[in-house]
């Protein structure tokens, strides 16, 4: 597995580089440490929607056509992502290129002009992407689960934030956010792939002029669950889309890779308990996946699926019996075997692509205490056995943690019956 190196720039942000030997192509990806999280009930949607601004030119590069121009020019990928805990810009060229990439990055985040017209004229970019997430329920099914859990909180609003917001919002208001949450405190400059000495110390002098920020941080999430829980977003659709989970374990917890053993047997394949019993023996999915997220101070399990209408009670009947032997029976070894096959294959699949080497290194600095690395990650893994997997089961799949979301023409009321282990 890739060594990496960390270094401290002359203001303390970590510069993480992960070289590959005679690797093509490198990756710069600079995460922030903010999110919808660190938001408030007024600001809910800053977050992404900043995420937007920082393309819309600098000082030397003016204009979105022109900064795009030269980004497109590096033949490579760019983009940028906003979620509840961070925020990412990355870049992904030949590696002769990336220093030129750098140059760009380092640009956006910290020249950028933020200029009260784009800041209007983005609105309708945006709220047309909030609509894009609301009509397309595969999509929009996380947002509503995550509602479920956490209720009216940072945690459970939507990370693009409210159409109210988004209308409301004012240069100065981006220009505060930036100011406190954008700079050394809370940056984290990776690269990955074939990299040189010469690009790390490009990468050394142009991001020390990252400022130092105040940094507000999050809210803790507060889990005080006691029954099973629903939520519905009403549709008038064909199909429902549904996520029935528990809650589990956030980053650093001592069960948390068992969780993730558990949501690759119950649906994380083809060869899947959930995958194999709800689509090929009912026909009841077209898609059908169970996942386990992990954030710093909380996660869950889900089982996500698109069913039809009228057989909603049946797949969800179906997916808590798959939970409940799952506890109540010991996972056989060849099953066993065969997940943690699948999760090394995927892990050194990954590892190959230097955006994602970039992605792996630059979630473990923001979220751990120690950074992980896929080589200790499949370690853990290997160790764990079927009796691990059978104790965290029973912990987890327990009524005081069930949650359903459903997107669809139905109502809450009509499955509080059968929601129970």
């Amino acid at each position: 597995m890739n060594k990496y190196k960390i270094k401290l720039l002359s203001n303390k942000t970590p510069l993480i580089t992960v070289p590959i030997k005679g690797a093509p192509t490198a990756t710069v990806l600079v995460i922030i440490k903010t999110g919808s999280k660190y938001e408030n009930r007024k600001n809910n949607g800053i977050s992404h929607f900043l995420e937007h601004m920082f393309f819309k030119g600098t000082a030397r590069r003016p204009s979105t056509l022109l900064l795009s121009s030269e980004l497109d020019s590096l033949g490579g990928e760019y983009n940028a992502f906003t979620s509840k805990e961070f925020t990412g810009y990355w870049v992904k060229v030949a590696a002769p290129k990336i220093k030129k990439a750098l140059d760009i990055v380092g640009d956006m985040l910290l020249h950028s002009k933020i200029e009260a017209a784009e800041v209007e004229r983005e609105k309708g970019v945006i709220i047309e992407e909030l609509n894009m997430y609301e009509d397309n329920p595969l999509l929009h099914i996380e947002d509503v689960f995550e509602a479920c859990l956490y209720g009216d909180t940072p945690a459970g609003w939507e990370t693009v934030g409210t159409k109210d917001n988004i209308r409301r919002f004012k240069q100065e208001d981006f220009l505060k956010y930036l100011r406190s949450q954008y700079g050394a405190r809370s940056a984290y400059v990776v690269l990955a792939g074939g990299i040189k000495a010469g690009d790390e110390k490009a990468a050394l002098k142009i991001f020390s002029d990252f400022r130092s920020n105040p940094w507000e941080n999050k809210l803790p999430v507060k889990e005080k669950q006691k029954t099973p829980q629903l939520k519905t977003a009403y549709k008038k659709v064909d199909q429902v889309n549904l996520s029935l989970g528990v809650r589990a374990y956030p980053i650093g917890h001592s069960e948390e890779f068992r969780v993730k053993l558990l949501s690759v047997i119950l649906g994380g394949s083809m060869s899947s308990r959930l995958f194999i019993n709800l689509r090929e023996r009912n026909g009841l999915a077209y898609y059908v996946r169970t996942t386990a997220e992990n954030y710093s101070d909380s996660g869950y399990l889900t089982t996500t699926a698109g069913v039809p209408v009228a057989k909603t009670a049946t797949a969800i009947k179906i997916i808590l019996a798959e939970y409940r032997r799952i506890a109540a029976e010991p996972i056989g070894a060849r099953e066993l075997k065969r997940a943690k096959d699948l999760l090394q294959g995927k892990a050194l699949l990954q590892m190959e692509a230097t955006d994602d080497l970039a992605t792996w290194y630059a979630r473990q600095a923001v979220l751990r205490k120690k950074i992980l690395t896929p080589g200790e990650f499949l370690k853990k893994i290997k160790a764990i056995t079927a009796v691990d997997l059978q104790k965290t089961a029973k912990r987890i799949f327990v009524d005081r943690g069930l949650n359903l979301a459903l997107i669809g023409p139905v109502k809450a009321e009509k499955f509080k019956k059968i929601l129970k282990f």
